[in-house]
Formats: structure tokens, C-alpha cells, sequence
């Protein structure tokens, strides 16, 4: 059966089972921070090493989404989405039943392997099951939802099961999940993949996961090491050199793993920008906030995952209105303005005090970012598949997941060497008097706050500047219309 040909009801049953699974896969980014206290008592971490339980997964999601989504399109969409949530589901039980640190740290990269498998697979499989327009834009309505909660509810939930069942659970909670909807995939999602002879990039797809996977690395772990340093600096190179050899192999590659022509699209490169800087702006949103409650305003992990409720929902309600708009107005505007909203929330945020309140120094500027988060993550994804053909929906769905985690683990680095720069000094000036560390962890997330929204503005202004409004206009009309062509299904 064809995508096209499914019937309406298991469609919409289709996309809620993909959706559960990026939900899932957005969840555990940020589900174990919470619990990593207990998990560095109960497993004798060093303070250095524990930052890999989160880092590790990062490096291998982030390194091998483009590899995974150019495979959906190659291997079968419906086939990698399967094999990544076994993996995933798999390693979680290993993470769960991890009694050492490095035991901990494999299963969270395999687990980030499986995430990288499966993610842009469902995106892809969304894309080619609704047709481009309104339809569509409803359904990646609900996507965006999911993809804009997940890092909130994930601090709710790694809260409530730590505090309730122990740090293990928050791996465990992935095992049900992942091999339940394994097998609801063979019965209710449609294989496709790209038609005719299909050749794998060997050399292209071995220079751009070690590039990337090497990149991330160095990004997150440049905190530690130093920005200036020899290892930072080294490493950098070489991934930037790899990821430049990539490019040189794909313009000789007569079966490329990334065909260049798809940055051709004006839309699709602006996008792709655009994703990189929202990361950067969201994923430090989700870290510092978490640590002004629970460091500045001494709020537990339980009281500090409640407080992310109003975040979580509010992103849910917003990605809904953004859909309609979307189909009203076209991606570019709603985009622009998404970002403009997530600037002032974060401008906001900049402003927290050391007696600070939940009312009004979390819970309004939640309120308003999460407004933005909504209207900037739902005309993103769909701009970022807008009009793209078929046989490279993996592609283009491993492109904006890859821009986002990129941008990330180099938005994370940045702002978190920014925030300790600035706590650092405030420290010093009090020559290390314990009782000044409240006040100098404020002002260091106050001006990464302010940093933050400096990078959602820039997106605003690169959106405004990059993403084609013809393109955003005539999709509004066709939308509207409803004369925009089906995707037709692959073989």
C-alpha cells in the first residue's frame, strides 16, 4: 500500500505512533539531566566524567543523523524507524542495568545511535504519507508540538521517576515504549523507499559521521578542555578538514550521500541556518533555567519538572495555532515572528534575581517563549521539506536534525562558557566567600540568557533575510487552495 492510499483514520493513527517516538526520542535528551546526581552517587561518576551520560548520547544523535536519514531513503523508511527504536529500546535496558560509569556512558551513545536511526526516518514517513499543504502542515503541526514539549516534559518526568522509582527508570520508561511501537509500525506505517538501483556512499558516509560526531565532540567538551586550547583547536581542525573532504567527495560522487542540488533551494539552505540558531538559543533555555531553580531558588528536581508543566503545554497549544497560520500565511512570516517571541522571552528570563519569584521570573517568560517555541519550531519543519521530492526526504529530514543538534552542542558550549566567565569574575571580586555564589551564578545565567536571545534574533533577522517569501507565499495560496500536487508515493 502507498502512503497516499492509506485511509484518513490510520493515518492519523500512523502519525501519532511516529510522533510517540520523537517524543520519546526529544524526551531523553533532557530526561537524565534531572537524575544526574543520583546517578553520580549510585555509580561513583567523577564530576568530569558525569557530563558524558548526557554528552555521550549527544555525540553519537548528533553524528549520525545525516547518515541515518540519506539510509531511510536508501534501505526503507519504515525499516530503519523499526531498527532504530529496537536499538533504542535496547540500550536503555543496558543504561538501566549499568553498574559503572562506562557501562552508563556506551548504552547512552547506542542509545543516541538508535535515536539518530529512527528520528529522521519518522520525519520522512510523515512527509511522504500527507500530502504537501494543508494537510500537512497539520500534521507537522502535531510533530512540532511533540518536538517543542519533549525537553520539557523530559525534566518533569526525569523528576517524578527519580524522586519515585530511582534514576533507573528514566531509561527503563524507554524499553515498553521502544518495542511497542516496533510492532505497531509493521501494522500501521507503509514502506517506502527511493525507486530503482540504490548505491551507498561508503567514503561520503564515513567522512561526514567522523566530521560531525568529531565536531560535536569538540563542542562539548571545549568547556572543559578550553576554547584556546591544543585539543580544542586540533580537534577542530580536523573535523572542519574531514567535513571539507566530505564536500570534495560528494562533487566527484556519481551516487552522492548528500546531493548538493538540494541547497539549490533557497528555503532549504535558510532553514537549515535558521534551525542551527534556534538550537542554540532553545537547548540553553531548557539547561539554565533548570539549573536558576534548582541552584538559585533551591527548588528540587520534583518541584523543578512541575514548574516546566505551563512551558510544556503552552508549547503544545501554540504549534497547533501555528499550523493554521501556517497554512494561512505561509512558513516565512510565522517563522519570523516565532523567533521575535522567543527573543523576548529570553530577554525576559535575563532578568531573574537572586529572591526571585516562579510567577514572574519563570513562569511569564515561559509563557512567552513558549508562544515563540511553538511558531518557530512548526514553519521550520515545514520549510524545511517544503516541495522537496520523495527520494530525499530522509536527506532533508536529516538535514534540519542535524542542524539542530549542532547548533545545540555549540550554543550549550558557548553560553555555558559565558555564564561561568561571568560567575567566575563575581566570585573572585568576593574573593571565593561562599555566601556571594547565589548572586554570581544569577549573573552568569543572566548574561547568557541575554546572549541566548541575541541568537533568536539573529534567526528573525536570517529568515527574514534567507527563507524565499515567494516560496512562503505560494505556499499559502496553493494550501488555501488546495491545489498543491500529492508527494507521490515511493516504491
Amino acid at each position: 500500500m502507498s502512503p497516499q492510499a492509506l485511509p484518513q483514520d490510520k493515518k492519523w493513527l500512523a502519525l501519532a505512533l511516529l510522533a510517540l517516538a520523537q517524543f520519546v526520542v526529544v524526551l531523553d535528551a533532557s530526561i537524565v539531566n534531572v537524575a544526574l546526581p543520583s546517578i553520580g552517587s549510585d555509580l561513583d561518576f567523577s564530576q568530569d566524567n558525569l557530563s558524558w551520560v548526557v554528552n555521550g548520547y549527544t555525540l553519537f544523535f548528533g553524528g549520525f543523523l545525516l547518515l541515518g536519514g540519506r539510509m531511510a531513503d536508501l534501505i526503507g523508511r519504515r525499516r530503519m524507524f523499526i531498527a532504530g527504536l529496537v536499538l533504542f529500546a535496547l540500550a536503555s535496558l543496558a543504561g538501566g542495568l549499568a553498574t559503572s560509569p562506562g557501562t552508563l556512558i556506551a548504552a547512552r551513545a547506542v542509545q543516541g545511535l538508535g535515536a539518530a536511526l529512527l528520528s529522521p526516518a519518522a520525519l520522512s514517513l510523515v512527509t511522504v504519507m500527507f500530502s504537501e499543504g494543508a494537510e500537512r502542515n497539520k500534521a507537522l503541526g502535531v510533530w512540532g508540538a511533540v518536538a517543542g514539549s519533549g525537553g520539557a516534559a523530559g525534566v518533569l518526568l526525569g523528576g517524578v521517576l527519580t524522586e519515585y522509582a530511582g534514576w533507573e527508570w528514566v531509561l527503563f520508561v524507554n524499553v515498553p515504549i521502544g518495542i511497542a511501537a516496533a510492532l505497531l509500525a509493521t501494522r500501521l506505517l507503509p514502506e517506502s523507499r527511493n525507486a530503482g538501483a540504490r548505491h551507498f556512499d561508503v567514503a561520503g558516509a564515513v567522512s561526514v559521521t567522523t566530521g560531525l560526531s568529531l565536531l560535536v565532540y569538540t563542542l562539548v567538551d571545549a568547556n572543559d578542555a578550553g576554547w584556546l586550547s591544543g585539543q580544542t583547536l586540533g580537534l577542530g581542525a580536523v573535523a572542519l578538514a574531514l567535513l571539507a573532504a566530505f564536500v570534495a567527495i560528494e562533487r566527484r560522487s556519481q551516487a552522492p550521500l548528500v546531493p548538493f542540488g538540494i541547497f539549490r533551494r533557497r528555503t532549504i539552505t535558510g532553514t537549515n541556518i535558521v534551525g542551527l540558531l534556534v538550537a542554540m538559543a532553545l537547548f540553553s533555555m531548557f539547561f539554565f533555567v533548570s539549573l536558576y531553580m534548582q541552584m538559585v531558588l533551591g527548588y528540587d528536581a520534583l518541584d523543578a519538572g512541575l514548574a516546566y508543566l505551563p512551558l510544556a503545554v503552552g508549547i503544545i497549544i501554540s504549534a497547533g495555532i501555528a499550523s493554521a497560520l501556517v497554512t494561512k500565511f505561509g512558513f516565512k512570516p510565522i517563522l519570523v515572528a516565532g523567533l521575535v517571541l522567543t527573543a523576548i522571552g529570553l530577554t525576559w528570563f535575563s532578568q531573574v534575581d537572586v529572591g526571585g519569584s516562579y510567577v514572574g521570573d519563570i513562569l511569564f517568560p515561559s509563557l512567552i517563549a513558549a508562544v515563540g517555541l511553538g511558531f518557530a519550531f512548526v514553519p521550520m519543519t515545514i520549510a524545511a521539506v517544503s516541495g522537496v521530492a520523495p527520494h530525499e526526504t530522509g536527506l532533508a529530514s536529516g538535514l534540519i536534525n542535524t542542524s539542530q543538534q549542532v547548533g545545540g552542542a555549540l550554543g550549550l558550549a558557548i553560553l555555558a562558557s559565558i555564564a561561568n566567565s561571568r560567575t567566575d569574575e563575581v566570585m573572585q571580586a568576593a574573593q571565593g566567600a561562599q555566601s556571594a555564589l547565589p548572586t554570581a551564578l544569577t549573573e552568569g545565567f543572566q548574561l547568557a540568557f541575554i546572549v541566548g536571545a541575541g541568537f533568536a534574533t539573529l534567526g528573525a533577522v536570517l529568515a527574514a533575510t534567507l527563507i524565499s517569501s515567494k516560496a512562503s507565499r505560494a505556499h499559502a495560496e496553493a494550501a488555501q487552495a488546495g491545489t498543491l500536487e500529492p508527494v507521490p508515493a515511493a516504491a
